[in-house]
């Protein structure tokens, strides 16, 4: 029984081995490599959550010249450096709306590639002043504070003339 549990899982794994070998040697074999003119691929932003006024990375294949990044979430246009894989540091305008943004890579002598919903920036919370204060204790604060003081006297009190009362005993 256990043995044909243990074939059966080895023939799986197999299988599913040779299910993804063709697809990594297709890609492998793809034509591009040094010196041909194929497009850029494979955009990534990295963080692709990002607050307004945040910094991410861009990382781009097939650019080995550099180029340009842009986005309407950025604060200007952002320079590929030279290189493969090809990356560039962008800044998220501080006045970006909510919500998930493409990315266009025009490389040096390439063909320009956009990824939509490349990041997503996330707005603030209005948070206030969530209850602080900057000016010191309220009146309230004071009274709240006095009344808890006064209870905490009158039971210790309390506690402590039923102790002596019990020693009477």
């Amino acid at each position: 029984m256990r043995t044909t549990r243990a074939l059966a899982a080895s023939a799986a794994a197999v299988a599913a081995l040779g299910l993804a070998a063709p697809a990594a040697v297709a890609r492998d074999g793809m034509p591009g490599g040094s010196g041909s003119a194929v497009s850029p691929s494979n955009i990534v932003a990295l963080p692709s959550v990002i607050a307004r006024g945040g910094q991410l990375t861009i990382t781009v294949d097939n650019c080995p010249n550099g180029g340009t990044a842009s986005s309407p979430a950025f604060t200007g246009s952002v320079t590929l450096s030279a290189g493969s894989p090809s990356t560039g540091t962008a800044t998220v305008s501080s006045t970006a709306n909510p919500g998930q943004y493409s990315i266009t890579v025009n490389c040096t002598n390439r063909s320009p590639l956009t990824r939509s919903d490349a990041f997503t920036v996330i707005g603030g919370v209005r948070g206030g002043l969530g209850g602080s204060s900057s000016t010191g204790a309220t009146p309230t604060d004071m009274a709240i504070g006095g009344g808890l003081v006064a209870a905490a006297a009158i039971g210790g009190g309390v506690f402590w003339m039923r102790r002596r009362a019990e020693k009477r005993i």
